[in-house]
């Protein structure tokens, strides 16, 4: 009865508060697309500009509405309005007809370019039609033909003139404001003046929009008091781009609109709303804007009322709620099973799985918010499938950040054993590979394990292919020195670098060797670390026991304190994380593994780079218990330079993705791995993918930036809208790091700061490392440089011309769009913002080279003792 009361309780605590974050983010929603109030008028609108393209239409292709179809939109229109503007006459020859038959009056329209031919038959038409047809009231020649250049003022008038003998109805040609204003001579040969009052293509603020369309109504009256004046355009869209103060939205244009209707003035004008049904079409010739000018959308509904509250988006609802039925599954689940999480804690995790649902949820409507084309459509699945990366990246380290913060009791946290008794001490047989390494560091390793508080060993110091004598000879004398427990093999032209080396080395090991133990040639060992580790091999069914890396002679120099603490970051988080459903990363130091287990599996992977964390994954799909011990056991250098980290770093990133592809069966298929196990080796890497992704961002922002610069109308869809979440992530995910440092490493803030640098700054190289992992099979084993470092201009900037050269560019893409398109535009003022933020990883990368060139600084014994004692004694 307790056990199926607690399950109770359990699983309504997991409905309440998946529950309560779900309604949380439909609160959001509801928040900020809550409707907005203007005012309202039941007045009809005289008329309506008119294109009939259906949503899928383009004259650009080719592709025309049907009779039909121009019927039913003219309906439509009909309900609301006596009266249509149409621009061309070719086209859709029956539109004047399919008007006259539903009695709506109709200013006719001939379309002018520099198509001389084209432009002879419109007129024909145009004056064809007037003549014919009592509903076409007057006509119109041209429509903005001088403002863009297709036509000069004297040609125009020449158009004029040739229609106006020839009919005795009103004639004109439609332009902005200015350009009547610019040409008077134009006036003289018009019988009316048709103006284009469209106050967001000037910048002004919707809220004083109406009144400066008025204003320069009002310039046109005074300065032509004898010509009537018809607004051929006026309007508002409900997206595009921001122009200075001027938003495009759905609740500007419905205040727009209804202000210019509820305006006393109105109802004594000849007016044309700008425009009766959205056209997709019109993004390739006037940009995105171009779309959104519709009192109707694609799909002939309504995108708002006259009168009442106008929302936002009118499909947030929907949005929000399928984003709270979609989240609350797995919200759920996460809460239910991380039953030994605060309640903090599992709501937090909780509410990131419901930021993520969210954001896909938005990506997944852009089709029906937006009208793409089939190239905006082949960019959103990429920017979806950036999202759906990020967003996975994210949660991954949500789950890190969570369990180490909000866990109330870890399960399997390990800690030094008492030792054996002198002669109940297995057999151990310690292997230490070295390739071109100084000598006297390798000793140094050699005279710590010779120090060992440990009877039952043997050392063996396997030189991989050094081919100068006096690098490995003093190695061989020290082993000679140390007497028969240190045996020196040195091989010549042996294949499968490290892993061949510790693959002869387990050949050569005594027969009476229960645990064979691996050390880098740069640690120094304490004497404790057998005794201390070796009697968790008691368990038969222990495999590896690992202690924490860590490193010494750190604490002067800024680039090698950078390093320090970048490293024991995953020591003292990641590898709690992992140890608590044993899926150890294994590393190839400061590790023991039981040797049938090794020989079991095959010994080390010749063919994988990453031979260390291979070898880890085949133990633990064996069904292998494996074992970190928080407690450090040596200390090593860390690498000599930023050059050297950044090789490591994509030699480890190239390694995982060889082990990932050649473990993905057992990952997804049949194997010994419980979910727990496949979830930490499917996501450990996501990091790296994260990184990856970003230099994939990277060169698509330049990509696109440079689509903005040549092809500004096609390329202005709204990315950043789309981009904008995921730099949120990114920028959550690092805010992350931060925190988790400051509450489980008690590290000071400057460190902190340092060692978030050095893993941005690691970000390309660890990039390059995925993509060549994932395209290559065999990587080449490059050896870590310690304690040294390259000299000279050209050693300086080597290391990072890579990353200068997508700085200049990105710099150099965001200088074009301010110069090109100025910086008062809001939409400018975003993107180049994004290209900003996509700088930071090489910004922080040449930070990291200049901190390796930066001398040593002493620092008084008592902070040294301070940080020194801090990593001795810290657990996570």
């Amino acid at each position: 009865m307790k056990n199926a009361a607690s399950l109770t309780y359990r699983l309504a605590i997991a409905f309440a508060l998946a529950t309560l974050v779900a309604f949380a983010q439909y609160w959001i929603w509801e928040h900020f697309n809550r409707g907005s109030e203007f005012i309202g008028t039941n007045q009809s609108i005289k008329g309506y500009a008119y294109n009939g393209f259906q949503r899928d239409q383009s004259p650009l292709r080719g592709t025309y509405p049907t009779a039909e179809q121009l019927g039913t939109d003219l309906d439509l229109l009909g309900k609301s309005s006596y009266g249509l503007r149409t621009y061309g006459m070719l086209d859709t020859p029956e539109l004047l007809d399919l008007a006259g038959d539903r009695d709506l009056l109709v200013t006719a329209g001939a379309w002018l370019d520099r198509d001389k031919e084209k432009n002879e038959r419109e007129i024909a038409a145009l004056i064809e039609a007037a003549k014919k047809m009592r509903h076409v009231e007057r006509v119109m020649v041209g429509n903005e033909s001088v403002l863009r250049g297709d036509v000069s003022i004297p040609e125009l008038i020449q158009y004029l003139d040739r229609v106006r003998k020839v009919l005795r109805k009103p004639v004109s040609s439609a332009e902005p404001w200015h350009v009547w204003l610019r040409n008077p001579e134009l006036v003289k040969h018009v019988d009316y003046i048709t103006v284009h009052l469209l106050p967001y293509h000037e910048g002004v603020p919707v809220e004083a929009a109406v009144e400066y369309a008025f204003q320069r109504y009002d310039e046109l009256v005074k300065a032509f008091p004898k010509k009537k004046i018809v607004i051929g355009e006026i309007g508002w869209p409900s997206r595009g781009p921001v122009i200075g103060a001027a938003i495009p939205s759905l609740d500007n244009e419905a205040r727009f609109i209804r202000e210019f209707l509820a305006d006393p003035r109105t109802p004594r004008l000849d007016y044309f709303i700008m425009e009766a049904i959205d056209q997709p079409w019109k993004v390739d010739v006037e940009g995105w804007a171009g779309a959104y000018w519709g009192m109707f959308n694609a799909d002939r509904e309504p995108k708002f009322a006259l009168e009442g509250l106008v929302e936002r988006d009118p499909h947030w609802s929907k949005k929000a709620s399928n984003a709270g039925v979609l989240a609350f599954l797995p919200m759920f689940l996460v809460i239910f099973f991380l039953n030994d999480w605060s309640v903090f804690g599992r709501v937090f995790l909780a509410a990131l799985i419901q930021a993520c649902v969210s954001t896909l949820i938005v990506g997944l409507n852009v089709p029906v918010d937006y009208y793409l084309t089939q190239r905006d459509l082949v960019g959103l699945a990429l920017l979806l499938g950036a999202t759906g990366m990020t967003a996975a990246v994210l949660l991954s380290h949500g789950f890190e950040f969570g369990e180490m913060l909000f866990k109330q009791k870890w399960q399997r946290r390990f800690m030094p054993l008492p030792p054996h008794a002198s002669d109940q001490q297995p057999f151990v047989s310690i292997h230490l590979a070295c390739y071109n390494e100084p000598p006297e560091m390798v000793i140094a390793t050699i005279d710590s394990l010779a120090k060992l508080d440990y009877n039952n060993f043997e050392v063996l110091i396997l030189d991989n292919n050094t081919t100068d004598e006096a690098l490995w000879r003093p190695l061989e004398k020290r082993c000679a020195e140390l007497g028969p427990r240190f045996r020196f093999f040195h091989l010549e032209n042996w294949p499968g670098f490290k892993a061949g080396a510790l693959n002869y080395g387990l050949k050569m090991t005594d027969p009476r060797a229960e645990v064979v133990g691996v050390v880098d040639a740069d640690y120094v060992v304490d004497p404790e670390w057998l005794a201390a580790l070796i009697p968790h091999f008691d368990k038969a069914d222990v495999a590896v026991v690992q202690a924490p890396q860590a490193h010494r002679d750190w604490e002067n120099q800024p680039f090698r304190r950078m390093c320090n603490w970048e490293f024991d970051g995953f020591f003292r988080i990641g590898m709690h994380h992992r140890n608590e459903r044993n899926a150890l990363i294994q590393h190839g130091t400061m590790t023991l593994v039981r040797r049938l287990a090794l020989e079991e599996v095959g010994g080390w992977s010749e063919w994988c780079i990453c031979e260390d964390t291979e070898l880890g994954l085949r133990l633990i799909e064996k069904g292998y218990d494996t074992r970190y011990v928080d407690h450090i056991m040596g200390r090593g250098l860390t690498p000599s330079d930023f050059a050297a980290i950044k090789s490591q770093r994509f030699r480890w990133a190239f390694g995982a993705m060889q082990i990932l592809k050649a473990h993905l069966p057992q990952m997804l298929g049949r194997s010994n791995l419980n979910l727990a196990q496949r979830y930490h080796f499917l996501t450990g890497w996501f990091a790296w993918f994260g990184d990856a992704l970003q230099l994939v961002f990277a060169f698509g922002s330049l990509a696109w930036t440079l689509g903005i610069l040549a092809f500004p109308k096609s390329f202005g869809l709204p990315v950043t809208a789309l981009a904008m979440p995921i730099l949120g992530f990114m920028a959550f995910k690092a805010a992350l790091g931060p925190i988790l440092y400051r509450r489980t490493m008690d590290c000071p803030w400057k460190d902190i700061l340092g060692a978030s640098v050095l893993s941005v700054g690691l970000a390309h190289a660890i990039a390059r490392g995925v993509f060549t992992g994932l395209v290559k099979k065999k990587g080449v084993f490059v050896r870590t440089p310690k304690g040294w470092r390259a000299q000279g201009a050209l050693a300086f900037f080597g290391p990072i011309r890579e990353e200068i050269g997508m700085l200049v560019a990105l710099l150099l893409g965001a200088f074009a769009l301010v110069s090109l398109r100025g910086a008062n535009d809001l939409e400018t003022q975003l993107w180049v913002g994004i290209l900003c933020l996509q700088c930071i990883p090489y910004v922080a990368a040449i930070a990291c080279q200049i901190a390796a060139y930066m001398p040593e600084k002493p620092m008084p014994p008592q902070t040294v003792g301070a940080l020194v004692g801090k990593l001795e004694t810290g657990k996570s």
